[in-house]
């Protein structure tokens, strides 16, 4: 394949080794496959020809946003790699709605709506990932107990099918599609053009970070903070210390002065064994993620393989499942820089139709966030093993996948993660992107 055989665009269409090379990789730094062509489309049109061209030849195509995939889910082996942070920007605030290209950063759709006094009500940690590339997945951030995922925020999408048409839709308007895209793994079409609902945003954000010294005393004071909604932003994270483990519950409350935050109201009890607080401008908080990876990038952690896993977890198996993971990892299985991510969400605040989570009142997010060596594949091998055994312990238990994961998930497993949603999911697909090219590294065959 050449770029003399597809038609004109006005982007650009790249076929030499450097452009090759990083579309064939992604954050995972696992899994390795070089297109034929990356094409960098500067508009919705050029995306319609690309695919369909694609569609006319059998040709798979991926598309990649920001590359933070962890094995290969925006990668294609021989085909056409669309990088979709080449859209032109345009976005536009109007009353309570944002209007954003689908390659837009989260960093810089803030950077649009916060001279509003708006913002998305719910935002991935970190800001650097693209908006179509977390909606394709769900969107989770720790705003999800009140608000559900950055999916449940959109209002329209504007979306290139696999057969190359280009579509408006809505709840209202071709609600197939809108169900099929929010997310269905870009198993159905490329997003392009996203609105999103915005809400009020405050000023500052106060955050606490209360330690715990027990498992059991932890997820009780999560259950109650995520039922009642005191914080706005709830999240937690399991430490490794010399001895065991340490938990840490993340509490936010946003704020504009001069009202402040109640901390007596807020902390009232909770049966934590430390606690440290800070105030921060409400950006420097969303961002905060910037000097981490400043710091990885300047250790080198950044660039190693990362095989990370996220499942979701049933309310009344979290605590055994949590503690006998726990006492089985240590910085072999999670590397010097990983960490674990554990936090539950309100079942009843999430409203996707694709978005799946176990049954009950609450399910937990649990992230072993793992970090790999570029020079020993074999550790690599072996922890990929251990995301595999976890998976299937926690599908055993009820669970379900968060799916964003380095994880061989065969069509089986998809079909068993989607459930009854599965039917309307493959509808969807033969009708708008029939012939299993779009997204080839999602694992689903139909």
């Amino acid at each position: 394949m050449t770029d003399e055989i597809l038609p004109a665009i006005a982007g650009e269409i790249l076929t030499g080794d450097a452009a090759l090379s990083v579309a064939g990789q992604d954050w995972g730094k696992l899994i390795h496959a070089r297109p034929a062509l990356v094409v960098r489309p500067a508009s919705v049109t050029d995306v319609a020809v690309v695919l369909r061209f694609a569609a006319a030849r059998g040709l798979p195509v991926a598309a990649r946003g920001a590359g933070h995939s962890p094995y290969g889910q925006g990668q294609v082996e021989g085909g056409i790699v669309l990088d979709m942070t080449s859209l032109r920007p345009r976005r536009v605030v109007t009353g309570d709605l944002v209007s954003v290209d689908a390659g837009a950063r989260w960093r810089e759709v803030l950077e649009t709506t916060l001279p509003h006094g708006l913002a998305p009500p719910v935002l991935t940690d970190y800001l650097e990932l693209t908006v179509a590339g977390t909606l394709v997945v769900g969107g989770i951030g720790g705003a999800t107990h009140h608000h559900g995922t950055q999916t449940d925020g959109v209002v329209e999408l504007e979306v290139v099918t696999g057969t190359g048409e280009v579509l408006t839709c809505s709840r209202e308007t071709n609600a197939d599609l809108f169900d099929a895209v929010l997310a269905g793994l870009g198993q159905c079409g490329v997003i392009t053009r996203v609105t999103l609902r915005l809400t009020p945003a405050p000023a500052r954000a106060r955050r606490w970070k209360l330690y715990y010294d027990t498992l059991p005393a932890f997820l009780a004071d999560q259950r109650a903070v995520v039922r009642d909604g005191r914080f706005d932003y709830v999240e937690g994270q399991l430490i490794p210390v010399e001895d065991g483990w340490r938990y840490m519950l993340e509490a936010v409350a946003y704020h504009t002065p001069p009202a402040e935050p109640s901390e007596s109201a807020l902390l009232d009890s909770l049966e934590f064994d430390e606690s440290e607080d800070e105030d921060t401008a409400y950006f420097d908080f969303l961002n905060r993620m910037a000097d981490g990876e400043a710091a990885l990038r300047a250790m080198g952690s950044w660039f190693r393989p990362h095989p990370w896993l996220n499942v979701f977890l049933t309310d009344y198996t979290v605590e055994r499942f949590v503690a006998e993971t726990l006492a089985a990892t240590g910085e072999s299985e999670l590397g010097a820089t990983g960490l674990i991510l554990l936090y539950p969400v309100r079942n009843d605040r999430l409203k996707t139709a694709l978005f799946s989570v176990p049954p009950g009142e609450l399910s937990w997010l649990f992230s072993p966030l793992r970090v790999g060596s570029p020079e020993d594949p074999p550790h690599n091998a072996r922890l990929l093993e251990l995301n595999v055994d976890l998976y299937r312990k926690a599908r055993a238990l009820g669970g379900k996948v968060y799916p964003s994961n380095a994880l061989p998930m065969s069509t089986e497993d998809w079909r068993a993660h989607f459930g009854d949603a599965w039917p309307k999911l493959a509808d969807a697909k033969a009708r708008y992107a029939p012939g299993n090219l779009l997204n080839p590294g999602q694992r689903l065959h139909w």
